[in-house]
């Protein structure tokens, strides 16, 4: 026997005496009652055990043991050394294996796992090959270096730089940790097909594309100790963070070794940040091309012997949704076979590809273009396509570099070329998508719209869902600026839920930490949150306490030495990095602002606290003495504090009653500058008495002493002082109409609810518009909304409304609307809102105009299949025949001025919508009835007209598709009695194309005529959606796109399609050209 083999021999005996030892120390009872899954509710404790040394003790041995094992050269003595540790760890085994403490299943984890259940071609061997043990060997010997373990992780490479280490290739195991379970499996990384792939009760995938964060260390600290386990995982602990079926997942993993932990990271980092970025929208071309080429020769290859026969190229085919006939893919096949060896390899697999990746419409195109200048396609020709056909405003010099960019110093450019520019960035179809923030930020925050996310801690249902800081890493990650917190007293803190439900809590204070961490990771730009206080006066101040301590000089709070008037909003270049608090100040208001039901526009039906939005425990039964109209409250002062460190927010609080006091003591005209656009609105129709003038001896009794018992004074507020000293710019009031007579200062804010909202709508929406000029209106979902479904947010932005509030977790239609508006200004969260609806005159509200979207469907590439519950693609269920719909949506406009039969009068446009009607029912698309599976409040077009109700709607699609009543007028009519123009949703939808989802070819065209006010596209948005032709209602379509005609690039555009989710496809778009066009009267 060699030295070499003795040295392996000796390193598998210290493994085994290492383990034994270890196993002994498990076995104790004591230890028993420590496991973490069998006892939840207690705290692992074993840094400073007995055992705690003895474990890391062995680790020590173990570090040892494996380098004597690296340094082992022989294959022979590598194997035997395996074997004899295998075989003397077997008795360690089975004396751990049905012990459930998390600790002590570790001991153990080093040993060679083997995956349970049936074993797929693409999945990790059944026992480790000896190969893999030479990975093992080989890896750990570079891994070990110290180097490794203290370098930083290394920049972005392109993807064929990236190189995937044997081990993780060939798997390595892991503990799967849950709130019930920890199971061990082998996981492996699959770059080419982008998976990670491990084997349980079945054959379990994560594309890499579907994952959403990758979080490590102490970013997963919240799971480790919501699972109550030890802190010596933390630099082990693995957590991913993926969609799967429509739905958020996440994936809890600790690694053997902090080495392979190292190898993980950083691998999988490098690769979920290529396809990342190619998820962003086109270009990479190349990279692109790259990954689908090796994901679809390694999927084809079923023999795995480099070699594609007929029948595997046939195969996969089917798989990309090509049904071409067997004598066309057989003269396909030996084209690209040029050697004629019966086999594709490699590089004849690519010729294939490229064969069948013909882009026959855009040789039409091509040749079309080039055929006006003799037949060469040079610079003329290039730059009369660029402003006729895509409408382009660049200069001349730059579209010569662009010319030159593609055509590689030619004076001409090829076919090749000209279809790379059509697929890159340079002919995006997002006009708007820049990297870089480019509106002006410089103004008042009520001068944008700002994404805002409503019950954000909750994950699911309204009722029943889970709480939990997951719902605020996932809307700030998506540059979510506006977050919501229901806080409630807690045992020890305050805690966070949604009252009156089974939902579950999250601390205040995890919740605070995760705004810290994650707040400006996406944008720069001040995050508010929007608080429900229903704590007592001790639970308030700590609040303040914990908002102050985990936040520190990013909270915006008052400044007791240094307190300034506001005459305007701040900017948001103003409070970059800052983080402010909304709720209601009740001592700016007469207790009836909490309990008054009979004020104006009072949402009955909302199972939310929003409206009240402050209520102060305990409430009791309301008096009816108590039952009166608030004071009017005239603007108060406030500053932020930067860079202070007082630590005296109750003192703060003090000044904020004081200087509420003080405006109180002279009458409002003489407190208040004078009127101005910002700071009046026009009133507000209402069959109620506006609200008594401003009386400074109730507001001052109020906020001082308590009331009377023979007299109507309201008592104190329980309200915080130190909470009041948090609310500076964003300091919440109930609605008390918009009329002359009720002024708000300008950090004054209300909420309304969505039910709310829509009754302003109908009768003063031009007045909602006045008032957000200058005043922050936040908007929230109806109490009805259970199911966390969504309203269409872009209704409620057209009437100025900043802080238009969805549930984040549901993608439907209105979160659809939502993100696309907010892909917008560099992805920031705050978009510049229209001129119309800024502008201090409203000429511009009195411009309505005319359009016609002309959208020409001309084809798809590479449509995606469906996929099943665990991710795979469903290859059953036949061909795919796909079609188009396309649906645009039109908010509510205001009426600026009341004109009867405005809506009948123009005859031009009602008689186009009938001839349009006809052309898709006889040729290129039928007006479909249907919204889709993504819903939706909106009318919908029918048979050519517009129905504005659910009635009509209904009444629409039972009947016959004649024209509307209205005699098929796009515009619903609006008389006297009418503020605004009716919203509503014209759809259309191409013919279907037989069997074929890998490059149907539809070339038609669909016309979608609307209204538009002041020129404000950018709150019109358009929908593609693709669909089978066997789809039911309720199916997901094959994939979408959603965008607003405001950003929407003119001419022949390919749109990068998403899933339902909005997670982009890597290889699928739909090619189109679009073409807007104003109608004259």
């Amino acid at each position: 026997m060699d030295a070499e083999s003795n040295d392996d021999i000796f390193a598998g005996r210290m493994l085994r005496r290492a383990e034994n030892i270890s196993g002994d120390n498990e076995q104790r009872g004591d230890d028993a009652d420590d496991d973490p899954l069998a006892h939840p509710g207690r705290r692992v404790r074993r840094t400073n055990t007995f055992g705690f040394s003895i474990m890391r003790k062995l680790q020590e041995v173990k570090s040892d043991a494996t380098r004597l094992l690296g340094r082992s050269r022989s294959l022979g003595g590598r194997s035997a050394a395996a074997t004899t540790v295998t075989a003397s760890s077997n008795a360690a085994t089975d004396a751990v294996k049905n012990r459930r403490g998390h600790a002590h299943s570790l001991s153990d984890v080093h040993q060679e796992l083997r995956p349970q259940g049936p074993v797929h071609s693409e999945s990790a061997p059944a026992a480790l090959s000896d190969n893999h043990r030479r990975a093992l060997s080989d890896v750990q010997e570079q891994v070990m270096s110290p180097s490794v373990e203290e370098s930083p992780p290394p920049p972005l490479k392109p993807a064929e730089d990236v190189v995937v280490p044997q081990l993780l290739q060939l798997g390595t195991p892991m503990t799967k940790v849950s709130a019930k379970t920890h199971k061990k499996a082998v996981f492996r990384l699959d770059a080419d097909l982008g998976q990670i792939v491990w084997e349980s009760k079945q054959h379990k995938i994560i594309p890499i594309e579907t994952i959403k964060e990758i979080r490590t260390g102490s970013d997963a600290r919240y799971y480790r100790e919501q699972f109550q386990l030890s802190q010596d995982y933390e630099d082990r602990w693995l957590t991913i963070v993926y969609i799967l079926d429509g739905n958020y997942k996440t994936l809890h993993l600790i690694v053997a070794t902090k080495d392979v932990f190292k190898m993980w990271e950083t691998t999988l980092r490098q690769l979920h940040a290529i396809r990342k970025e190619l998820m962003t929208g086109l270009g990479n071309l190349e990279m692109r091309q790259a990954l689908w080429e090796k994901q679809y020769w390694k999927g084809a290859d079923e023999e795995r012997d480099q070699k594609l026969s007929f029948d595997e190229v046939e195969k996969l085919c089917k798989r990309l949704n090509i049904n071409s006939s067997q004598d066309d893919l057989r003269r396909l096949f030996q084209q690209a076979d040029d050697q004629r060896r019966g086999y594709l390899d490699f590089d004849d697999f690519r010729r294939f590809v490229k064969l069948l990746k013909g882009r026959p419409e855009v040789h039409r195109l091509y040749n079309k273009l080039k055929g006006r200048n003799g037949g060469d396609f040079d610079y003329g020709v290039f730059e009369l396509f660029m402003w006729e056909k895509q409408k382009s405003t660049l200069a001349r010099e730059e579209l010569e570099a662009l010319f030159q960019k593609y055509a590689k110093l030619s004076t001409t450019m090829s076919l090749e070329a000209f279809n790379s520019f059509l697929l890159s960035p340079d002919n995006a179809v997002f006009s708007d998508q820049h990297a870089q923030v480019h509106h002006d930020m410089t103004l008042p925050l009520s001068e944008y719209f700002i994404s805002s996310s409503h019950n954000t801690y909750l994950v699911g249902h309204q009722l029943v869902g889970d709480s939990t800081i997951e719902g605020y890493i996932r809307a700030l990650l998506h540059s979510c600026r506006s977050v919501e917190v229901d806080i409630y007293d807690g045992d020890v803190e305050p805690m966070i839920f949604h009252g009156k439900t089974f939902t579950s809590k999250v601390s205040l204070r995890e919740v605070c930490e995760a705004i810290k961490k994650y707040g400006f990771v996406a944008s720069p730009y001040p995050i508010i949150i929007s608080a429900e206080v229903h704590c007592s006066l001790p639970y308030q101040d700590m609040i303040a306490k914990i908002m102050i301590s985990v936040f520190g000089d990013a909270l915006v709070k008052e400044n007791p030495d240094n307190p300034i008037s506001i005459e305007a909003l701040p900017s948001p270049e103003e409070l970059k990095g800052k983080i402010l608090l909304k709720t209601k100040n009740l001592f700016l208001s007469s207790s009836s602002d909490a309990t008054d039901s009979d004020s104006s526009f009072t949402d009955q039906s909302s199972t939310s606290a929003s409206e009240s939005e402050f209520v102060a425990e305990p409430v009791g039964d309301v008096p009816s003495d108590r039952k009166k109209r608030r004071p009017s409250v005239v603007k108060g002062t406030a500053t932020v504090l930067r860079g202070s460190t007082s630590d005296h927010p109750i003192a703060a609080g003090v000044t904020v009653l004081q200087r509420v006091k003080s405006i109180g003591k002279h009458p409002p005209s003489a407190s208040r500058p004078p009127a101005s656009p910002r700071t009046t609105s026009a009133p507000l129709p209402s069959s109620k008495p506006p609200p008594t003038p401003f009386s400074a001896r109730r507001l001052s009794e109020s906020a001082g002493r308590p009331h009377s018992a023979q007299g109507h004074h309201p008592p104190k507020p329980k309200m915080s002082l130190a909470l009041v000293a948090l609310l500076v710019y964003t300091v919440g009031v109930k609605c008390r109409g918009l009329n002359k007579k009720e002024h708000y200062a300008p950090e004054h804010m209300f909420s309304l609810s969505e039910t709310m909202t829509n009754k302003m709508i109908k009768v003063g929406m031009m007045d909602l518009i006045k008032h957000t000029r200058s005043h922050l209106v936040r908007i929230y979902p109806k109490g009805t909304r259970v199911s966390s479904s969504n309203y269409e947010p872009h209704r409620f932005w057209a009437t100025g409304a900043q802080l238009v509030a969805l549930n984040w977790q549901t993608f439907d239609l209105g979160y659809m609307i939502n993100h696309a508006m907010f892909q917008r200004n560099g992805r920031s969260g705050f978009v510049l809102k229209p001129l119309a609806l800024r502008a201090p005159s409203k000429d511009l509200l009195l411009k309505r105009t005319q359009h016609v979207l002309q959208a020409t469907i001309i084809s798809a590439q590479q449509l995606p299949r469906p996929k099943n519950a665990l991710g795979h693609e469903i290859m059953s269920g036949g061909s795919v025949h796909p079609y188009v719909e396309v649906a645009l949506y039109v908010p509510d406009w205001p009426a600026a001025a009341a004109v009867p039969g405005v809506s009948r009068s123009n005859s031009r446009v009602s008689a186009r919508a009938n001839v349009m009607g006809r052309k898709r029912d006889s040729g290129l698309g039928m007006l479909s009835p249907k919204l889709g599976s993504f819903g939706g409040s909106s009318t919908s077009v029918v048979g050519g007209s517009v129905a504005t109700n659910e009635k009509e709607k209904e009444k629409e699609v039972k009947g016959s598709t004649a024209p509307h009543a209205h005699g098929g007028s796009l515009v619903p009519p609006s008389g006297p009695a009418l503020g605004y123009i009716q919203g509503r949703t014209i759809s259309f939808k191409t013919s279907t194309v037989k069997n074929n989802g890998f490059n149907p070819v539809w070339e038609e065209k669909l016309t979608l005529p609307f209204e538009c006010v002041g020129d404000m596209m950018d709150l019109v948005f358009v929908r593609f959606v693709v669909r089978r032709q066997d789809d039911k209602e309720g199916d997901e379509p094959l994939a979408v796109y959603c965008a607003s005609l405001g950003s929407l690039g003119r001419g022949y555009r390919h749109l990068p399609l998403h899933d339902s989710q909005l997670s982009q496809f890597l290889f699928s778009t739909l090619f189109v050209r679009i073409h807007l066009a104003e109608l004259k009267p």
